[in-house]
């Protein structure tokens, strides 16, 4: 029997993202038959108990596309069962093996990573890591290199690296699989996509919330391991990789690891100047007022709730162009895109007279709010001016729709492909052994180097950019953030 066994499974992140997303799968004939879902956790909540948790979860989330269907739902039923168990305890894996058997089994592990060496041991004593099962392991794996590696440990002492799917859900998401389309099927992007021709590139992951009751968590990890380690350097790479020979998932990740390790190491003498810690006080946010990190967290602490950070990737095509990586909690919006800014012209014929601001192009793929790639150039204003008027327009460049009356095509959770590629085995946009080590590593230098400078984080005003150091970092470059809708 194939079976997905969510540990976790009656958690935050199964009920508002994995079973909405396998309900969607289930909706659009996409699950494999027979396949059984396997809800695992210490909650005694039965196999009933269990269904009606989901079909609250999933019809809440069905509803805002309109396509809560219970012909549909009854279905997905079928699939889904419970069991209560502790999942590091050899009991546990036995009494799963009991209900799933040990062969064609995906494992999700929606539970803190420090769970995630002791279920893994505990299933491969009971015989249930054969050649057949695969394991998707939810990140942040670990906090730094060690815990990294202490971990990663015992999932390779049980798992092939073929069978574990380290899952970053941005990846996940259709405008970053198009940017892979748009570099690698387009001749017009390609050639220019390199130090010639790009002046530098950003990547924004800002969010208006505040970090609340999750400050035990995110007092350990901070904004530095908690987003720039995975999310912002996953679409670094996928932004900066050479074409790989195919999409074969080592081909890809093969460009990806080489691009990590082409980072220049953030040293001490350098901390100051190319990166930026911010924590956010109290003050206004969205119009009502809010506690600043200190006062949610009850004591005073120097976690950054802010990180801005200069990396320069030395290499060929990318020598002398800066990436500008920010991100931060209590900003004043929650946007997510990838900025590239392209050179200006070598000469302007348009410096004569009055004819309009003359922009350089620059490209912009939208992950948050909408997903949108948009491209601004240069054009005539229509008219009969005596001069040849200027203005810059913003192409989109997202997927077309036929007939101007058509809907664009639903925004899917991005879990939904991610689970699809793991129950198949595709493992392309999955995050390998070396690739989670390398970014690991440049992380921990980093931090190494905000340590050893004694670099605290400075304080912010609820809805700002966080500190004024931040737009330095590009003001004493010539250089300024990318504001949205230019």
């Amino acid at each position: 029997m194939a079976a997905l066994v969510l540990f976790g499974g009656g958690g935050d992140l199964a009920m508002r993202m994995l079973l909405p997303s396998l309900y969607f799968l289930e909706h659009d004939g996409l699950l494999p038959d027979g396949l059984k879902i396997v809800g695992a956790a210490r909650s005694d909540d039965g196999r009933d108990g269990y269904v009606e948790l989901v079909r609250k979860a999933v019809s809440a989330r069905a509803a805002q596309d309109d396509l809560w269907d219970e012909t549909v739902f009854a279905r997905f039923e079928k699939r889904l069962d419970y069991l209560a168990l502790d999942a590091t305890k050899a009991e546990g894996a036995e009494s799963l093996k009991a209900r799933v058997g040990s062969d064609d089994l995906t494992y999700f592990l929606a539970v803190s990573p420090s769970l995630y060496a002791p279920i893994v041991q505990a299933l491969h004593a009971a015989g249930m890591t054969g050649d057949s099962t695969r394991i998707v392991l939810e990140k942040p794996v670990g906090r730094d290199l060690t815990s990294f590696l202490e971990i990663d440990e015992a999932v390779r002492e049980a798992f092939d690296e073929s069978q574990v799917f380290r899952i970053d859900h941005y990846l996940g998401k259709e405008t970053v699989q198009n940017l892979i389309a748009l570099r690698f099927g387009n001749v017009i992007f390609e050639p220019l996509w390199n130090n010639l021709s790009i002046d530098h590139v950003q990547i924004t992951v800002a969010e208006t919330v505040g970090i609340g009751d999750r400050w035990p968590y995110y007092d350990e990890y901070g904004a530095l391991r908690d987003m720039l380690q995975n999310h912002m350097l996953q679409l670094l790479c996928l932004v900066a990789m050479e074409p790989p020979s195919d999409l074969d998932p080592d081909s890809v990740r093969n460009e990806k690891v080489k691009v990590l390790r082409s980072l220049r190491r953030v040293t001490l003498e350098e901390a100051e100047r190319v990166t930026v810690r911010g924590q956010y006080g109290p003050g206004q946010s969205e119009g009502q007022s809010v506690k600043g990190y200190e006062q949610e967290r009850g004591q005073p602490s120097d976690t950054e709730t802010f990180v801005a950070v200069r990396a320069d990737i030395d290499n060929w095509r990318w020598a002398s162009v800066p990436f500008f990586l920010r991100t931060g909690k209590r900003l004043p919006e929650k946007r997510t895109e990838i900025v590239i800014q392209f050179k200006g012209v070598p000469h302007s014929i348009f410096d004569q007279g009055d004819r309009g601001e003359l922009t350089d192009n620059r490209l912009v793929i939208e992950l948050q709010p909408e997903e949108d790639i948009s491209l601004t150039v240069m054009n005539k204003r229509p008219g009969l001016d005596a001069q040849m008027q200027l203005q810059s327009i913003r192409m989109s460049l997202s997927w077309g729709v036929d007939g101007k009356d058509s809907k664009p095509p639903r925004r899917r959770i991005a879990y939904e492909r991610l689970l699809l590629d793991a129950l198949n085995g595709d493992s392309t946009l999955f995050v390998r052994r070396d690739e989670a080590e390398q970014a690991w590593k440049w992380v921990d230098e980093v931090a190494e180097a905000w340590g050893d400078a004694d670099l605290k984080p400075q304080p912010y005003d609820p809805g700002t950019w966080g500190p004024d150091e931040a737009d330095l970092l590009l003001s004493r470059t010539g250089r300024r953030w990318h504001v949205a809708g230019e």
